[in-house]
């Protein structure tokens, strides 16, 4: 059952306006401009959720680039800051945002898309993929992100927070190499979203369930 299914109003924010649009069309959603990196283009979309809908019931933040792609000892501090100023910094721009829009709602939820690549106990384990892929900017930027929503859900202990993998999902990310469908990678977003007032907080999560991390 989608969103709309269950009488809910979605909204799709993207950078790119044709591409936003048309998304929010398949989906039979409304699209609002939102680029993560600028704070005033934030703003804007909270205002308009604001006075379009007045609360929020579920937010999802899933923008994220690859990043510089580059050794790691090639990899410079400005790389750094631009794989981070949209994998962390603009999760933390658009929740601080929309935060009073989900103290509004009676349950409200916030998922954020993190990676297996960003699973200390992961990369650190010679038995499993993710200890084969070293890249600095985009794996650490993923494993911040998991504290980050750890410390928003202690902060904030009426909204459930939780981090999830999605695993190796075919999108733009990876040139559409993964070995699962989108629909197969989302059903871990979709599921964390619809969690209610009781459910789990500050934690990380794949399909399988809680990940250690």
């Amino acid at each position: 059952m989608t969103w709309r299914q269950r009488g809910s109003a979605v909204y799709v924010g993207a950078r790119d306006a044709h591409r936003g649009r048309t998304a929010a069309e398949t989906l039979g959603a409304r699209f609002v401009q939102l680029d993560v990196t600028d704070e005033d283009s934030v703003k804007s979309a909270a205002e308009f959720l604001r006075a379009d809908a007045g609360r929020l019931d579920v937010l999802v933040n899933n923008a994220g680039i690859v990043g510089a792609r580059k050794p790691v000892g090639e990899v410079t501090g400005a790389d750094m800051l631009t794989t981070y100023d949209t994998n962390v910094f603009g999760v933390v721009r658009v929740t601080h945002a929309f935060l009073p829009l989900l103290e509004a709602s009676d349950a409200p939820v916030v998922v954020n898309v993190s990676s297996g690549l960003g699973s200390l106990a992961a990369c650190a384990d010679p038995s499993r993929v993710e200890f084969q892929v070293t890249v600095l900017d985009y794996n650490s930027s993923k494993t911040a992100l998991v504290m980050v929503t750890s410390q928003y859900a202690k902060a904030f202990p009426t909204v459930r927070f939780n981090a999830v993998d999605p695993g190796y999902t075919a999108t733009d990310l990876n040139g559409h190499q993964g070995t699962q469908t989108i629909e197969e990678g989302a059903e871990i977003v979709v599921r964390m979203a619809s969690i209610g007032a009781d459910g789990p907080t500050g934690g990380f999560f794949d399909k399988s369930g809680p990940v250690v991390w």
